[in-house]
């Protein structure tokens, strides 16, 4: 496809047009990782035309905008946002929900401007832009293989750090709406998984970028799947053992870390490693219980599980690891197989450290944490269905690795504590009724074994 403009044609009056729009729409978006803080300003990284903004349109105009708030460190840059924005003189009522608001001034004014991603005219334009490898602009789009013209869009309303179209439940596309310089881990981590030969992730099939930054992953859609945390929670309802699901999803987190490690490097975990490891997480418990004070009679308790954790031999591994793994980032088939997804780790961590290789229990204890959530929600408390599906999970993971995470019980042990205080500073601020299910796990991890 030939290069087209990579900037509308009055790109200095753009923003200041849409700035009074962005205002108040980006803070609403789930995605938006600087609520709480106020905006005050916004820079233009690039402007692209993905569809013209000729006549009554619709226009698609792909924006990558820095957003300023006060906070922030001096020597770190402003958040940067992917936005596709939809233009058009008149909406039609079916998209009276995507709309943005209507542009006072500037090249666009008086048309509507809303959620790109919402107009299927819009989201089958950006599919086939992923079907015509080359670039646009700042935009580089790449594929792996011959894709299938003119499958329908959807957007789907379950987002949290991003968002996702499915085309014709073949495909799923990942836009990342907070962007970095550098290869998404979850890009980076499939694409590698592919190489391997391992079938437990879908392999990338098309993504896009600008620059160094990964804009978009396109990979098999699992139809015919079901997520893990909302398998775990029926089976809780109706009275359920998960065992064999857990044992098998700790073979398949294992065949992961083995495929991962080797398909990247590795090396070892030395003394002074696990040192700074459990020092970092003690900076954390304290950053923490400022935060929540609630967490305050537990802190020594829980210093003593990191100081455990530093005086380890550290005679382990580090790898690329999930970085983020819980049941949600889980889905199994109709045949029984699990599959595992989202490798973009923490979101809220810089990319650096979501790249940096990690120890592989990590992973383990992000799951772990996960079961006991999945028990605390049912009602009574039924503390044996966690412990049974943790043990479970632990014990299929050393069948497919040959080492079983519980023979390093105090790294676990700190990992799962590390997360735990993570969830309570969470919870604390975004869903209070839930702060209860991570304190529990405080008091008990708080508690010497």
């Amino acid at each position: 496809m030939p290069e087209t403009a990579s900037t509308t044609r009055a790109p200095d009056a753009l923003l200041p047009s849409l700035a009074p729009l962005l205002h108040e729409w980006l803070p609403r978006q789930r995605w938006f990782a600087g609520k709480g803080r106020r905006v005050t300003g916004f820079t233009l990284d690039a402007a692209t035309e993905l569809l013209p903004l000729d006549g009554a349109g619709p226009g698609l105009l792909h924006l990558l905008v820095r957003v300023e708030q006060p906070g922030r460190p001096a020597d770190t840059p402003a958040d940067c946002y992917q936005l596709l924005l939809g233009v058009r003189t008149q909406l039609p009522p079916r998209l009276a929900p995507a709309l943005i608001g209507r542009i006072r001034q500037g090249p666009l004014a008086g048309r509507a401007v809303y959620e790109g991603l919402r107009d299927p005219r819009l989201a089958g334009l950006l599919y086939e832009r992923l079907r015509t490898p080359g670039r646009t602009g700042p935009l580089h789009f790449h594929a792996t293989t011959a894709l299938p013209p003119a499958l329908a869009p959807r957007m789907l309303d379950a987002e949290q750090s991003n968002s996702s179209l499915v085309y014709g439940d073949s495909f799923i596309l990942k836009i990342f709406r907070r962007v970095s310089p550098g290869a998404n881990p979850d890009l980076e981590l499939p694409l590698a998984l592919a190489g391997a030969g391992c079938a437990r992730v879908p392999a990338p099939v098309a993504w896009f970028e600008s620059g160094a930054a990964t804009l978009g992953v396109l990979q098999p859609y699992l139809r015919d799947s079901r997520d893990g945390w909302r398998l775990a929670l029926d089976a809780l309802a109706d009275g359920r053992d998960f065992t064999a699901e857990a044992r098998a999803l700790g073979r398949a987190t294992a065949e992961v870390h083995l495929a991962l490690a080797e398909a990247l490097p590795t090396r070892r975990l030395d003394r002074a490693e696990t040192e700074q490891l459990a020092a970092a997480m003690d900076r954390r418990l304290h950053a923490a219980a400022q935060a929540v004070p609630a967490l305050l009679p537990f802190v020594p308790g829980l210093r003593a599980v990191f100081e455990a954790a530093g005086g380890a031999s550290g005679d382990g591994f580090v790898q690329r690891i999930h970085g983020d793994l819980h049941l949600g980032q889980t889905l199994r088939g109709s045949d029984g197989g699990w599959a595992v997804i989202d490798f973009e780790g923490e979101p809220a961590k810089p990319l650096d450290e979501r790249r940096s290789p990690q120890p592989t229990v990590r992973d383990v204890a992000g799951m772990l944490r996960s079961f006991d959530y999945a028990a605390r929600t049912h009602r009574p408390w039924n503390a044996e269905w966690a412990a049974r599906s943790r043990a479970a999970f632990c014990t299929g993971y050393a069948e497919a690795s040959g080492a079983d995470p519980r023979t390093d019980p105090a790294l676990l042990r700190a990992y799962e504590t590390d997360k735990a205080v993570y969830e309570v500073v969470y919870e604390a601020r975004h869903r209070p009724d839930w702060l209860p299910v991570p304190m529990s796990a405080i008091e008990r991890l708080s508690t010497p074994q």
